[in-house]
């Protein structure tokens, strides 16, 4: 397995940027830049750009909606040449409360928006002349004398694409049409709740899974024994109470659809009940330590060890570690700690 984190907006971005910085010393494969309702990813891709050397860099991820397809192409070939071609494109639909609620566009048809806009950008990445009409986007729109263009900048076709998806219909055009899947919620027990529907889409395009570079993410933290692991563990379930009840909007939770997909379906539902009535303590309570333990990379260092080689044998390729911790030493402590254990178990 390669490794890889994901960093977030943040006020201290001298102490964001040491710990980019470490993490590459480290033998870190990949760092993601995250977008969500915070910074915006490509301005801190171009800062880390200009920063690192061997790193790779990625947008995980950039919203469909926020910009025209067109623009993330610009933003992924200029991020190309800024870090002599050390960069992966992220793309994701995002979900209804950020892009409604937020950006004011509407989300809908996320699927058919999602497959035009991966292939604009992958005529801009080519160097072509773009020419599209679709259910989303029209490129050129008419007008009098309005001709096809082809960006100046030069083209780049092999600037990977990644697909942050988890509904069955998304992840199957993930497996139809990306270079490799940005997934979370992962339970490598339950990993056929994703690989059934990648694998159909990659049968559709005449793919293996070998085709697709598969990266998956979880907290790591190392707990000394079995009671600072409880500890550990119960101070996570309100985290994922506010993912099973709280994500999304009052209709549409795809962090509450995949655990239900993966045997809590159950929990998942009464847990967003109790979130949305607003009793946030009541969520909490009944999230399990098997939903945290299963979800996460947390545990004592054999745990985590024997984590990891589970991970790696359902077939994750590029693993997404967030390292816990207060401070830039601490979170840097875990990673490197992982990072052993990732390099030791091949």
């Amino acid at each position: 397995m390669r490794t890889a984190t994901t960093i977030e907006a943040s006020s201290d971005w001298s102490g964001t940027l040491d710990f980019v910085l470490e993490a590459e010393k480290l033998g870190l494969d990949t760092c993601w830049v995250a977008e969500a309702w915070g910074s915006d990813a490509p301005s801190v891709l171009g800062f880390l750009a200009a920063r690192t050397d061997r790193i790779r860099l990625g947008s995980g991820i950039i919203q469909l909606g926020t910009r025209t397809p067109v623009a993330i192409a610009q933003a992924a070939l200029t991020l190309a040449q800024l870090s002599d071609g050390r960069f992966a494109l992220g793309l994701g639909a995002s979900g209804p409360q950020v892009m409604q609620g937020l950006h004011g566009v509407p989300f809908d048809r996320p699927l058919s928006r999602m497959r035009e806009t991966v292939q604009i950008i992958r005529e801009a990445f080519a160097g072509e002349k773009i020419s599209f009409a679709g259910k989303h986007f029209t490129v050129p729109l008419a007008g009098e004398g309005i001709r096809p263009m082809r960006l100046s900048i030069a083209p780049n076709p092999d600037i990977p694409i990644y697909l942050a998806t988890l509904s069955p219909k998304m992840l199957e055009l993930t497996g139809e049409i990306a270079d490799g899947w940005l997934g979370t919620s992962f339970v490598p027990e339950g990993s056929a709740a994703y690989f059934t529907h990648l694998d159909a889409g990659l049968a559709k395009s005449g793919r293996t899974r070998r085709d697709l570079d598969v990266c998956q993410g979880a907290e790591v933290a190392f707990a000394a024994d079995e009671e600072a692991l409880r500890d550990m563990v119960a101070g996570r379930k309100k985290e994922l109470a506010f993912s099973l009840g709280g994500m999304g909007s009052a209709s549409v939770n795809f962090y509450n659809d995949a655990y239900s997909r993966q045997g809590w379906a159950e929990v998942a539902a009464e847990v967003r009940e109790r979130w949305q009535a607003g009793d946030r303590d009541g969520a909490a309570a009944l999230v399990t330590d098997d939903m945290v333990l299963a979800t996460t990379l947390i545990g004592t260092e054999a745990m985590v060890r024997e984590r990891l080689r589970v991970w790696r044998d359902a077939g994750v390729d590029l693993v997404r570690m967030y390292p816990a911790g207060e401070t830039v030493d601490a979170k840097l402590e875990n990673l490197g700690r992982a990072l052993d254990i990732v390099h030791d178990i091949g």
